[in-house]
């Protein structure tokens, strides 16, 4: 066996492949199968207190309705006068009017079979001829003091026996709230129980009963189960029903069951499910057959492609390694030929197209060589037009200063110095310092030209002021902020430029308290920041843009504008770059 392996790659590399993957396959089908009968009993569960909802709901609806039924019988005008009047109940005409009002409402409602008035000295006053009643097995007529519901119970009338709940409250004068006597409205446990048949539950194979407070069962899907206790048919159970309000349990006593129960707060009723935990086997056993048939199917394909793709990784592979170990380290890399779409055809694709990629690294290299010429030649042009202005301003200063016209000389001079920097003696560097004393000198001459509308703070690492960056860098936020920002305030601004190091970096912050801008604003200034080449060579321009390619050139990606901004609170633009000494920077 191990010279059979031994002398195949083949051989060696298809069985190590499937049994690597006849593992991974086999736990998971054993995980899926256990999540998706986990998964199957939680939606029958649901399924289950869904169904038990919409009982439950029917449930509360009757109960309201009786309630309502009562009150509206104590508090009609002919029913007081008849039970104020004990002559009345000896009067035939009297009591056929009352069994008549009385009748007219049963036969609204379907599910009550009965209503009966009480008098403390008279004979009971019903809908129905009964002939036998088992209610006083239960409960005295004249011991209610208050609202109830019974037990179930049975009666005999002229359409045989029944099995009856009965509603039961005191029936009180509304003048002197005295006892006249008892009203009763009985509910047919028959027709109440077609509730819980529609919806089916556990598709048809479960039980629904209906319990009071103490347990008695008072209406259920099986007539065996009527008049028992819930403990008897299930013991314990009630033990295990500890959410108040709804819940599911596993019942183990005589057979696994899933019991679900929904509680109806307005009488302590509470709705029981029980669902064979045959259902959930069933369902299991098809689950369990789909998996064991998937992952058997899984097996025999990925053998199949196992094979195949093994037998087209060896000859590939030698054409490849040959290929490899003729490389020239002078020469640009040999093209593969390739005839396949698999792991090695992806392998020799990317080896093709690594020599692309060089090339491509090459191309790049020397465009973002001509791009950075192109921002020096953009910043240079900005120190042309200054540079025969300055020698022009010079003379306008002195002229100034000759007639005592300080403002002008001031004017002119801060302008002077201004475009002094800015030529730089063609120096793309400069100390921070000396970057801020430019932008002074730009202040100054906006000041003089909008008196009282701004102010500047300047916030600066002392120790920084002699650290080296490229120029000509801050001006162009200042007056950005100074254009867009404070100049649109109807009063006067604040910029506040904040140099301070973090690390190894100088973070530069130019802040102001103007207009600001909406999202959607902000959103197309940051896209405008990085144009294509052709946007470039289109709009050289000295704003925002111009300054981000210059970062982005000289000191790389990280090193990009971040503009934050707020409509009428302001804008915050914030750059860092590394701290260089004067060796690390080119002229």
């Amino acid at each position: 066996m191990g010279r059979w392996m031994g002398y195949s790659l083949q051989r060696k590399l298809s069985l190590i492949i499937l049994l690597l993957t006849l593992i991974p396959l086999l736990f998971l089908g054993i995980y899926a199968y256990i999540i998706s009968s986990r998964t199957t009993e939680e939606k029958m569960k649901q399924s289950g207190l869904d169904t038990l909802r919409q009982m439950q709901g029917n449930l509360r609806f009757i109960v309201r309705d009786v309630e309502s039924m009562s009150l509206f019988l104590i508090g009609q005008s002919d029913i007081q006068q008849f039970m104020r009047d004990p002559a009345a109940w000896e009067n035939v005409g009297a009591r056929t009017k009352i069994v008549g009002l009385v009748t007219n409402l049963v036969t609204s409602k379907n599910y009550i079979t009965d209503i009966t008035l009480y008098h403390e000295h008279a004979e009971a006053l019903s809908t129905r001829s009964i002939y036998h009643s088992d209610l006083e097995k239960h409960i005295r007529i004249a011991d209610v003091t208050d609202k109830m519901w019974t037990e179930l119970y049975g009666i005999e009338s002229y359409s045989g026996h029944k099995e009856v709940i009965s509603f039961i409250r005191p029936l009180r004068s509304i003048n002197n709230y005295t006892n006249l006597g008892w009203l009763s409205i009985s509910l047919d446990e028959r027709i109440i129980s077609r509730y819980w048949s529609e919806p089916k539950l556990g598709e048809g194979h479960g039980e629904v009963a209906l319990i009071n407070s103490e347990g008695k069962i008072l209406s259920a899907t099986d007539s065996r189960w009527l008049g028992q206790s819930i403990n008897e048919r299930y013991p314990g159970l009630l033990a295990q029903m500890n959410d108040p309000s709804h819940g599911a349990v596993q019942y183990q006593g005589g057979g696994k069951k899933t019991v679900l129960y929904y509680q109806e707060p307005l009488v302590g009723w509470t709705l029981v499910g029980v669902i064979p935990y045959e259902i959930y086997s069933e369902q299991n056993a098809y689950i369990l057959k789909l998996t064991a048939t998937t992952v058997a199917i899984s097996v025999l394909v990925n053998a199949g492609l196992i094979l195949f793709i093994v037998s087209r990784i060896t000859n590939p592979l030698k054409v490849l390694t040959r290929l490899l170990s003729k490389v020239d380290p002078d020469e640009p890399l040999p093209v593969y030929t390739n005839h396949s779409d698999d792991e090695i055809g992806r392998l020799a694709q990317s080896y093709n197209m690594l020599g692309k990629h060089i090339k491509q690294l090459k191309e790049q290299l020397i465009r973002n060589e001509v791009r950075k010429k192109q921002a020096d030649m953009y910043a240079l042009q900005a120190q042309i037009n200054p540079h025969f202005l300055y020698n022009t301003l010079s003379s306008i200063h002195w002229i100034a200063l000759m007639t005592e016209e300080r403002r002008i000389a001031d004017m002119v001079g801060a302008l002077s110095d201004f475009l002094r920097f800015s030529l730089n003696k063609g120096k793309e560097f400069c100390p921070v310092h000396q970057e801020l004393t430019h932008i002074r000198c730009y202040m100054q001459v906006q000041s003089i030209r909008f008196p009282d509308k701004f102010e500047v703070d300047y916030v600066v690492d002392a120790q920084l002021n002699d650290k080296l960056m490229l120029k000509l860098l801050l001006q162009p936020l200042v007056e950005n902020a100074m254009i867009h920002g404070i100049q649109k305030r109807p009063d006067k601004g604040r910029i506040v430029v904040c140099v301070e190091r973090k690390g190894e970096r100088m973070v530069f912050q130019v802040v102001d308290d103007g207009v600001g801008m909406t999202e959607e604003q902000l959103e197309l200034i940051i896209a405008n920041l990085t144009p294509s080449d052709e946007e470039w060579r289109v709009q050289p321009g000295y704003g925002l843009r111009n300054v981000n390619e210059r970062l982005l050139l000289h000191y790389g990606p990280e090193a990009g504008l971040q503009i934050e901004s707020r409509p009428q609170a302001g804008t915050r633009i914030t750059f860092s770059i590394p701290i260089r000494e004067d060796s690390q920077c080119e002229s």
